[in-house]
């Protein structure tokens, strides 16, 4: 049985890849917290993780370096597996 593709070392190359351009979120727009890692990225909502543009779900490909994107780790686990992200809505506030 083979093991889980995200734990090989082509998944593992294409997030250093990724990671290295140092792109901000491609969902929200704002800068990536680069310096997390370890087990502090795994956990931090602001911290880098690989997205995909086609989810994975939906026919994406794990390990095609075309199809991944950087994104927050909150911002991944809010879009699902959409297939488009939504803009970052932009707060209005009142003026009293």
């Amino acid at each position: 049985m083979a093991g889980n593709p995200r734990n090989g070392r082509r998944y593992r190359t294409l997030c250093d890849q990724q990671r290295s351009l140092g792109l901000p979120c491609w969902i929200c727009g704002d800068e990536i917290d680069y310096a997390l890692t370890g087990a502090a990225a795994q956990r931090g909502a602001w911290g880098f993780t690989l997205d995909h543009l086609v989810p994975l779900s939906r026919g994406g490909d794990l390990l095609d370096p075309a199809n991944a994107r950087s994104a927050h780790r909150r911002c991944n686990s809010a879009r699902g597996n959409r297939s488009t992200s939504s803009p970052k809505p932009r707060r209005q506030y009142r003026r009293w």
